[in-house]
């Protein structure tokens, strides 16, 4: 395989675990919101990254101290 086609898998996987290791220490995935806030509701509103992240957070906590009850 060349150095050229070995680099976009390399950023590719690279990518997929800092995603994964964001997900294992509770960090939401911003780019993931946008994209499917994009696709799912144009037109519609998008939080900020600081609105996003401090929204989670604020759920997150929530759940841990007997409030409403996560799915997922």
């Amino acid at each position: 395989m060349s150095e050229q086609a070995l680099l976009p898998r390399l950023a590719s996987l690279l990518g997929a675990l800092r995603r994964t290791a964001h997900l294992m220490v509770g960090l939401p995935d911003y780019d993931a919101y946008v994209a499917h806030c994009t696709t799912a509701h144009p037109g519609a509103p998008v939080m900020s990254r600081a609105a996003f992240v401090a929204e989670r957070q604020e759920k997150r906590y929530a759940a841990k101290a007997g409030g409403a009850p996560r799915c997922c």
